[in-house]
């Protein structure tokens, strides 16, 4: 090409909103292209890609270009994206993918599926080594859905699609969000932008390194969450809220560090719940973030999804300590905060109940007689009987909880937790992974 052919044609990729969003996503003068000249039938491939720094940390994104071809996947496309993930394995970065294509390139036939499988495989393979993020402002249907759903955090604009039934019926955000596919919902393209900028600083670059680390605030006092109280002031980003409500999950910061922080509501664990817990905590602990778990839970709703959580826990070799701050019951404990967590730290709140079944059979079971009283005043002399013989100071006397913590006091214990534990080393079994 000749250099007003190259001017040209940089004009013309520049001029598309596929190149226009890298170019806000990346900070100012960083954005490098990858292949930026590479062909697709008669014009320019069906994605822009490259890297750059977000907030001064390096990592690799990609664009789908719908101003070309609707951004339909094509054997150029999987060129370029592959070029990409290997790059970002390479060189140990994030990659974040902005999808927005109508499908594929059908013509191209078998070179297309060869060239999607490709691109999966390097998504499998590439997984829990750089995080990925996938970002769907726009259409996201078949092979593309798969591949952004696989990413460990999928944002959503609220007009976008996301679907492997290529009809794209039931593909809205709300929901993916409440499938638990979408892990949040934005308004539009610039706050997903936004969204996805604030999301890398929470990140580590990948499995070797740790994550960003900010200066450390105080906690946000004036909030009535018991998680507000304890991180950094204005440091919680919140995920997929719409997917398992007995369960909250956030990323935060303590002391300036990135932590996991998992928040049970006082409710059974549900299917949904568990699984959303489980998927964090194995994701904490491929990228050794800290688990901060606030359990107040009084069990599950049922064994396949108790089994899932209580393999999560039990495998990660991450930092993990439990607060038990409301109730913790049974099968509850001890995947939350007990021997099935393997929990290298256990606090509780003064008023907290450890409780091998609920407090109205332990009560039954243990002080029959006092239960010898009309139904309606049962539950109160149960719970009395749990404040006196089911308390979080019993449960400190038998070794089972390493501190009984007053709310005041509980930022600056979990703070001294994590700095002694900063150096934890766990050799594990030599296997390829569990089966659970």
């Amino acid at each position: 090409m000749m250099a007003d052919e190259i001017s040209a044609a940089r004009a013309e990729i520049a001029s598309t909103a596929a190149f226009q969003r890298l170019n806000s996503f990346f900070d100012e003068g960083s954005f490098c292209e990858i292949d930026a000249f590479v062909k697709s039938g008669d014009g320019f491939a069906e994605v822009v890609a490259g890297f750059g720094t977000v907030e001064g940390l390096p990592v690799y994104a990609f664009a789908q270009n719908s101003d070309v071809s609707g951004g339909a996947m094509s054997k150029a496309q999987a060129a370029k994206l592959k070029k990409l993930y290997k790059l970002a394995l390479k060189t140990g970065a994030p990659v974040v993918g902005f999808y927005d294509s109508v499908g594929g390139r059908l013509a191209q036939g078998t070179e297309l599926l060869a060239g999607c499988g490709d691109i999966l495989n390097l998504t499998a393979k590439i997984s829990g080594a750089v995080p990925l993020i996938s970002v769907v402002t726009g259409v996201c249907l078949g092979t593309n859905a798969l591949a952004a759903a696989s990413a460990d955090f999928v944002l959503m604009t609220e007009d976008a699609q996301l679907s492997l039934d290529v009809t794209g019926q039931n593909a809205d955000a709300t929901t993916n969000a409440a499938g638990g596919v979408a892990s949040l919902i934005v308004k539009d393209a610039a706050e997903a932008v936004a969204t996805a900028k604030e999301l890398v600083c929470y990140l580590p670059a990948n499995n070797l390194t740790a994550a960003p680390e900010s200066m450390a605030e105080e906690p946000q006092a004036d909030h009535n969450c018991i998680v507000s109280k304890t991180v950094d002031g204005g440091s919680k980003f919140k995920i997929a809220d719409a997917f398992g409500k007995a369960a909250r999950i956030r990323l935060a910061r303590m002391g300036g560090s990135v932590v996991g922080v998992v928040r049970t509501v006082g409710e059974p664990l549900d299917a949904d719940s568990t699984e959303k817990i489980a998927r964090f905590v194995r994701f904490c602990d491929a990228f050794s973030l800290p688990v901060l778990t606030f359990a107040d839970c009084g069990g599950f709703e049922d064994i396949a999804s108790a089994k899932k959580l209580t393999s999560a826990y039990a495998e990660a070799t991450t930092v993990k300590i439990s607060v038990v701050v409301g109730k913790a019951i049974g099968a509850a404990y001890v995947a939350l905060a007990g021997t099935g967590a393997n929990a290298d730290m256990v606090y509780a709140f003064p008023n907290a109940v450890i409780s091998p079944v609920s407090i109205e059979a332990a009560a039954f079971l243990m002080a029959p007689e006092s239960m010898k009283v009309p139904f309606a005043e049962q539950k109160k002399v149960a719970e009395q009987f749990a404040q006196t013989h089911l308390s979080a100071f019993n449960a400190a006397q038998n070794g089972y909880v390493d501190g009984v913590v007053e709310e005041a006091q509980l930022r600056t214990a979990l703070l001294s937790a994590l700095d002694m534990l900063a150096g934890k080393r766990v050799p594990t079994v030599a296997k390829k992974h569990s089966t659970v």
